[in-house]
């Protein structure tokens, strides 16, 4: 039996559909997600929550003349399917495939890219003041999460839409999870408003009022009396005892107004956000509307798959399970444990030592690793809502009251936050941990998302303390040494598996800005190669050193441990006596580790050349796994042997056999 969904193969494709029919497609696409996101991963759960709405904007709008914004933009599976992707739909997040989230390189469809939260509002505002000032006719669409609203960015737009153009559409889509449950008093205000007895009731009735009448002046005009009797009814705190939310206040209005009726937007709903005739029919009544509009839409992140239902947080972004049964297909047996699960597990044990430690982290308890203090100590965990800024600004504030908070942000997500890095946590010289997760590559998800400039941004910085771990173990060590500091600290550590090392029961105190000798030179050997991998480079650096030492040459292994301060004892020792340096990161070359030692050696006039090994100037791309980008970029044993023996003086005279 063919599908509605083999027929879809353009947008204009879905106009021709009965509702009925879409309807039906919308069961096929629910289904095609959680069979082909069962094999590969994927943000599973948003996806399945967005299926009718994105039936109906393509059904009402017509891309690529009009614009979609999808706030971060991990949901929008559902608009690539609808628009020419369907045929790849497979290679989603994979080697060379479709992109995990909206791309101008990918699709016309895709008129804006993203991968960070708050973004949407902003852009698609910038878009519709343009097409004012052009004379252009399309409609831009601002599809935003609840939680987006806790982003300061879309609060800035939202100042400013109703100054800036009368034609734009704010779709909130309300389903109460971020990645985690949602929090503050964002998400606590839409809650009063769907769930107020008397606006439950009356907007009901709105419900039923607008199936009756197809979009025309009169209906318009009847709707828009029938919205006027449900403002201002959004918290109790609003209305006077026994005082019914329909009443006028004398003011014009009924109450407090919303918030996004007193921003000057105009405000239609909650609705049903899996009722697909009732969204088409919204929709359309936005279209004709003669101010900013916001619908607000309610919908269930999961629908269709009780797995996903069950456990939304682990279904926002998941990797391969049983398409039937949502269970995870099994880790490999004696995997060591993920970088993020080991940090969650010391924090908890230095918590439980130290009164003064707290865990903060913006929306991401679970992939930081922070659902464990969150279990353990619910009162020394703060998850703050998508607001890297604010986290910050908290942490420092905190600092100045005693406590040393340890924010748990991703690298990527740190950047967000630069201005209070430096001018309220540095500048003060505040206590502060700083632990970047995902620091390197976050393969599957691509540019947005990899931690390639953390070291860049934050050597810049006075008064900072940054190391990265060799393993598991050395990353307690880091931890724990963080917690005696009167000064910031940066912790970058990788996503994924550790190393399998055994964490020591009681972790070490380092010296700051001491580097570790692993392996030294043999005496009165040549030629001689330094290696020095930063973090997780010591596997590529392992392997380079024993096919090296295979062919005669005399190796000497550091673990850098800081990129600020350097170490400069050893590197300026290791660099006088070496033939070849070579440093090793999992960052951008432009400014990384590599720049600080090129630097440190032309102020002291060494001249041993220098191999750097890390990532090139340019964004990379997604891929499957981080080897396949290894192996593109040159991140490879092959490569720095390649490098090493090109700049090796002995090696190009020959000599290297000869000293073996």
């Amino acid at each position: 039996m063919s599908r509605y969904l083999d027929m879809v193969d353009h947008p204009s494709h879905v106009k021709k559909l009965t509702i009925p029919q879409l309807q039906q497609l919308a069961e096929e696409i629910r289904q095609e997600l959680i069979t082909q996101l069962s094999r590969q991963g994927g943000h599973l759960g948003p996806n399945l929550g967005v299926v009718e709405l994105s039936i109906a904007l393509h059904y009402v709008f017509s891309t690529p003349k009009d614009k979609f914004l999808w706030d971060v933009s991990h949901q929008t599976y559902v608009h690539k399917l609808l628009t020419g992707r369907k045929a790849r739909f497979s290679t989603i997040r994979t080697t060379n495939g479709l992109v995990g989230f909206s791309s101008r390189f990918e699709s016309e469809h895709d008129c804006y890219g993203a991968g960070h939260a708050g973004t949407a509002l902003s852009a698609a505002l910038g878009m519709a003041v343009s097409r004012d000032r052009l004379g252009t006719d399309e409609n831009i669409v601002a599809v935003i999460g609840d939680a987006a609203l806790t982003n300061g960015i879309s609060f800035e737009a939202l100042n400013n839409i109703a100054q800036s153009t009368r034609r734009f559409i704010v779709i909130l889509n309300d389903n109460e999870w971020s990645i985690a449950k949602n929090v503050g008093a964002i998400a606590a205000y839409l809650n009063k408003l769907i769930t107020h007895p008397s606006y439950n009731r009356l907007e009901k009735e709105f419900e039923r009022f607008v199936r009756r009448f197809p979009v025309g002046d009169i209906a318009l005009k009847l709707r828009h009396k029938a919205e006027e009797a449900l403002k201002g009814v959004v918290t109790q705190v609003t209305l006077q005892p026994n005082q019914d939310p329909a009443i006028s206040d004398g003011r014009g209005g009924y109450g407090s107004s919303l918030i996004f009726e007193e921003m000057g937007l105009r405000y239609l709903g909650p609705i049903d956000g899996h009722d697909l005739p009732l969204l088409i029919s919204s929709l359309q009544h936005a279209l004709q509307a003669d101010q900013p509009v916001v619908l607000h839409i309610m919908t269930t992140k999961g629908k269709g798959f009780e797995a996903a239902l069950k456990q939304p947080e682990r279904f926002h972004g998941t990797g391969p399970y049983d398409a039937k049964t949502g269970i995870a297909l099994p880790s490999p047996a004696g995997a060591p444990p993920n970088y993020q699960d080991v940090f969650g597990s010391a924090l908890v044990k230095l918590c439980q030592r130290d009164n003064t430690l707290v865990g903060i982290t913006a929306a991401m308890p679970s992939g930081t690793g922070l659902k464990a203090l969150e279990k353990a100590l619910p009162s020394r965990f703060f998850d703050v809502g998508i607001a890297e800024e604010h986290a910050v600004l908290f942490a420092a504030g905190m600092a100045t009251m005693g406590f040393r908070p340890v924010c748990a942000i991703y690298s990527t997500f740190l950047q967000r936050a630069y201005d209070c890095i430096i001018h309220d946590v540095a500048l003060q010289k505040l206590p502060v941990i700083f632990c970047m997760d995902r620091a390197g590559l976050s393969a599957s998800d691509g540019p947005t998302h990899h931690g390639l400039f953390d070291i860049s941004f934050l050597r810049s910085v006075p008064d900072i303390i940054g190391m990265a771990p060799k393993d598991e173990d050395e990353l307690v060590d880091m931890m724990y040494t963080a917690t005696r500091q009167s000064l910031p600290v940066f912790i970058r550590y990788p996503r994924g598996a550790g190393e399998g090392v055994s964490i020591k029961d009681q972790p070490a105190l380092l010296e700051i800005g001491k580097a570790e000798v692993l392996k030294n030179w043999v005496p009165e050997r040549e030629p001689r190669v330094v290696l020095f991998p930063l973090g997780n480079m010591q596997a590529l650096a392992r392997g380079a050193a024993r096919q090296l030492e295979a062919e005669g040459y005399n190796i000497a292994l550091v673990n850098p441990r800081f990129f600020k301060p350097l170490d400069q004892e050893c590197l300026l020792f290791f660099g006088r006596a070496a033939d070849v340096v070579v440093t090793l990161e999992d960052h951008v070359l432009m400014g990384g580790f590599g720049s600080g030692v090129l630097e440190l050696y032309s102020e002291h006039g060494v001249a041993t050349p220098v191999v750097r090994i890390g990532w090139p100037d340019q964004f990379v791309e997604h891929a499957s796994c981080v080897e396949d980008l290894r192996h593109k970029y040159h991140l490879t044993v092959e490569h720095a042997i390649a490098q090493i023996k090109a700049l090796c003086p002995l090696c190009q005279s020959g000599l290297v056999r000869a000293s073996a």
